[in-house]
């Protein structure tokens, strides 16, 4: 969020959902927050903390449930893990709507997220910085980032009403560096994040009026500097103490007003973003939790989309040829029309070949897949949707993948192959795991191979077989589009 106005949120929860616009494939359970912290796993599963204490549990990263524990109630948190243990950032008050800027922000740390764990003990909590009733900033909305290139560990922190500010923090301790003095380095944003990449650090920040439910205007910006003192310019050279800043993620699907930005990192290629929305309109204006795709072009970050269920050329990144049945070709009627021959005939449309005209021509049982020239064909269009109870991954339920028109479902093979089942009856192997990979394309994955445990990704053997293999992002074999042709 940011408080605005002192303690106005402080308590408040928010409602978890990934509206699909149409066919929606919301996240479940009761994941209540509001202002979520970075995404953090623990003994494998789910935490992120809100203001107003407390937070979010999930097994899987799609069915969220409350129980997640951080004591000093307060705002806006964040999270780090530094080496095997957990530091937490959070404000004590601030927002300064009303003329008073005064605020500190507080560390404090955790061997363990699970309240059920024995080694669970929050440290008593630390003033890192703090801000005085006139001074240009708040203390309030506190970002982390442990500097990959160095172990350095660094605090972003501020709002809307003054100065984005940076301070250096002690790894080992939470505690402030002695004698390091902040850096001003945004302005006209707040709920701020840091994050680096390929020599770059990016400053996300969340711009934009707050806590005014489906009126509010928060988007989410970024900038980004070779340093990480700045100076944050954008995409047009736009400082970002000038009030400069690249769109990330805007209102979309009638979810208004995402802020409070957090990445997490699946695997090289796969990222996530997580975010609050500040009213879904489809849930009475209340405000929700997002976990979307985290695209990369150009070196800047953008939200990618919520996957939409419905009808699909499934395509091969390698070459662009499409995912099918492995059954003999029917040709169309027409074509009769000589293109150097001129002809008085009226033009009539084709007809087009339906799943009718050509399922009497399948085998009953079991039918491999292949990849082949995308024609529209009956045995090319594969329908999508989410499985209600099959549970789900981060951001994302697992789906089912049949022919349209009938039941005949895609499945994993206990050689490690994919093959098509006459009839879909949800076992695992059934289930699809579909993820946006950082460049745009897709990784797919079945729930569970049979036999194994170990994590296989559709791939294209070649132009025309289709088999399981390990991910690669540095390899087209491994990614998939979804064309609704």
């Amino acid at each position: 969020m940011t408080m605005k106005t002192r303690n106005i949120f402080l308590g408040m929860t928010a409602l978890l959902s990934a509206w699909t616009g149409g066919e929606a494939a919301a996240q479940i359970g009761e994941p209540y927050i509001h202002d979520p912290s970075t995404i953090m796993e623990c003994d494998g599963k789910y935490y992120t903390f809100g203001t107003g204490g407390g937070g979010l549990i999930s097994e899987d990263g799609w069915t969220w449930h409350g129980g997640g524990v951080r004591p000093g109630r307060g705002a806006a948190p964040d999270a780090v893990k530094i080496g095997d243990r957990y530091l937490i950032a959070y404000s004590a008050t601030g927002g300064g709507l009303g003329g008073g800027h005064s605020g500190q922000v507080l560390t404090m740390w955790n061997k363990t997220l699970d309240p059920t764990s024995p080694d669970f003990a929050y440290t008593d909590p630390v003033v890192v910085a703090s801000s005085a009733e006139d001074e240009d900033c708040d203390a309030i909305d506190a970002g982390l980032l442990l500097d990959p290139t160095d172990g350095r560990l660094w605090l972003s922190y501020g709002t809307y009403f003054g100065f984005i500010r940076l301070v250096e923090l002690d790894p080992a301790t939470g505690k402030r560096k002695e004698g390091n003095e902040p850096v001003n380095i945004a302005i006209d944003c707040e709920a701020t994040d840091l994050i680096y990449r390929n020599g770059w650090y990016y400053l996300l920040g969340t711009h934009g009026t707050c806590c005014d439910g489906p009126n509010s205007t928060y988007n989410i910006v970024v900038g980004r500097s070779r340093k990480v003192t700045g100076p944050y310019l954008d995409n047009m050279g736009r400082d970002m103490l000038q009030g400069g800043g690249k769109m990330v993620l805007a209102a979309r699907y009638g979810l208004v007003g995402p802020g409070h930005f957090g990445r997490f990192i699946v695997t090289e290629g796969v990222e996530k973003m997580s975010c609050h929305f500040e009213a879904d309109l489809e849930r009475a204006g209340r405000s929700v939790l997002g976990v979307l795709p985290l695209l990369w072009r150009n070196d800047w970050p953008v939200a990618g989309d919520f996957f939409k269920e419905g009808t699909y050329e499934i395509e091969s990144e390698r070459r662009g040829y499409a995912l099918e049945l492995a059954v003999d070709f029917v040709r169309m009627q027409g074509g009769k029309f000589r293109f150097w021959e001129k002809s008085d005939e009226p033009m009539e449309p084709l007809k087009r070949q339906t799943l009718q005209d050509v399922i009497g021509t399948w085998p009953e049982g079991n039918i491999p897949a292949r990849i082949g020239d995308y024609m529209f064909r009956p045995h090319q269009k594969w329908t999508i949707t989410a499985v209600p109870d099959a549970g789900g991954y981060l951001g994302g339920p697992y789906y089912k993948i049949v022919i349209e028109g009938t039941n005949r479902a895609l499945a994993a093979t206990a050689d490690a192959e994919v093959t098509t089942v006459p009839e879909f009856t949800g076992a695992p192997e059934q289930l699809w795991r579909i993820e946006q990979l950082t460049d745009g394309t897709y990784r797919i994955l079945p729930k569970q191979v049979p036999g194994t445990d170990e994590e296989l990704v559709l791939v294209s053997v070649g132009d025309s077989t289709p088999s399981l293999g390990k991910f690669d992002m540095n390899s087209d074999n491994s990614k998939w589009n979804f064309r609704d042709y």
